[in-house]
C-alpha cells in the first residue's frame, strides 16, 4: 500500500500549512489553518526533520497523510505551488487536502480488508467500493470540496464492521464477546491481558499500559493508541491498525506486528 503512505517529496508541504495545531504535549506552539509553520522551509522541507521530538513537535512524528498530500499536490492541482499560484488555488488546495486525507484513509482500510481471506463473502463489495473511493480522489477541487465525506464514511464502514466480525469469527465465541468498542481504557493495567479478537474500535487506550498483552486479530480501527505501552505485546493479525497509531505509541523490539506497518524508529531496542 505504498501509494497510500506519504511522500514529502512529491508534496508541496501541504500538512504543515493547511492543518492547524494547537500548544500542547505534541506541538510546542500554535498554529492556525493555511498559515504556514514557521519550521517549514522554501523548499517544503522540515527545518528541524531530525529533532522534531527534542524540539516538542511530536505530534508531526505521529502524523502521516495516507499519501494525500502528493495526490492533491500532483493529481488535484497538477503540480502547481501554493507558493507561487494564485491566493484562490492555495485556499481550494488547502481546503481539499484534509477531504483526500479521508478518503485515502478509508482506502488503506478497504484495501487492507481485501488482503484479509476471511473476509472473501465481501471483497467484491469491497473492491467496488474501493475503485468508487479512489475515483472520489481524483475528483476537480470543486468536486472534493462538495463532496459529502460522512456519508461516504458511513456506506465504507458498514462494509469494515461486517469485515471485522468475519475475520474475529475465526477466533472463536470467546473472542467475539470482547466488546471494548469506544471503552475509555485510559492508563488500564491490561499488561498481559488477552485480546485476542476483541473489538477495540475507538477505544480510548492512552497511556494503557498493555505490555506483553495478546491483540492477535483485533479489530483496532480508530483505537487511540497515544502513549501506550505495546512492549512484548502481539499484535500478530491484527487489524485496522495504521502506522500513525502506531507511532503514537510506545513498543520494543520484542513488540510483534502486522505486515502492514513497520516499527517506530523511535521505540526502544
Amino acid at each position: 500500500m505504498i501509494e497510500l503512505r506519504g511522500d514529502c517529496g512529491s508534496c508541496f508541504g501541504l500538512c504543515c500549512v493547511a492543518l492547524p495545531f494547537t500548544a500542547s504535549a505534541d506541538f510546542a506552539r500554535d498554529k492556525p489553518a493555511g498559515t504556514p509553520c514557521p519550521n517549514l522551509r522554501e523548499d517544503h522541507r522540515c527545518g528541524i526533520h531530525a529533532r522534531l521530538r527534542d524540539e516538542g513537535f511530536t505530534g508531526c512524528t505521529v502524523y502521516d497523510c495516507f499519501g494525500a498530500g502528493q495526490k492533491v499536490s500532483q493529481v488535484t492541482f497538477g503540480g502547481r505551488d501554493w507558493r507561487t499560484g494564485s491566493r484562490e488555488d492555495a485556499r481550494r488546495m488547502f481546503d481539499v487536502f484534509p477531504v483526500v486525507r479521508q478518503l485515502h484513509e478509508l482506502l488503506w482500510y478497504l484495501t487492507e480488508a481485501l488482503t484479509l481471506p476471511a473476509a472473501r463473502p465481501v471483497h467484491a463489495d469491497l473492491r467496488r467500493l474501493r475503485e468508487r473511493t479512489e475515483a472520489l480522489t481524483r475528483g476537480t477541487a470543486e468536486e472534493l470540496a462538495a463532496l459529502d465525506v460522512p456519508a461516504h464514511r458511513e456506506e465504507v464502514n458498514v462494509l469494515l464492521l461486517r469485515t471485522s466480525e468475519l475475520v474475529r469469527a475465526g477466533v472463536g465465541a470467546k473472542g467475539r464477546k470482547k466488546n471494548r468498542r469506544g471503552a475509555d481504557l485510559m492508563g488500564a493495567r491490561l499488561k498481559g491481558a488477552d485480546l485476542r479478537g476483541a473489538t477495540l474500535r475507538g477505544a480510548y487506550l492512552i497511556a494503557a499500559d498493555l505490555t506483553g498483552a495478546d491483540l492477535r486479530c483485533a479489530d483496532l480501527i480508530g483505537a487511540d493508541l497515544r502513549d501506550a505501552d505495546l512492549t512484548d505485546a502481539d499484535l500478530t493479525g491484527a487489524f485496522f491498525l495504521t502506522q500513525p497509531q502506531l507511532n503514537a505509541a510506545r513498543g520494543s523490539s520484542g513488540t510483534r506486528l502486522p505486515d502492514s506497518v513497520t516499527r517506530p524508529a523511535h521505540w526502544a531496542a
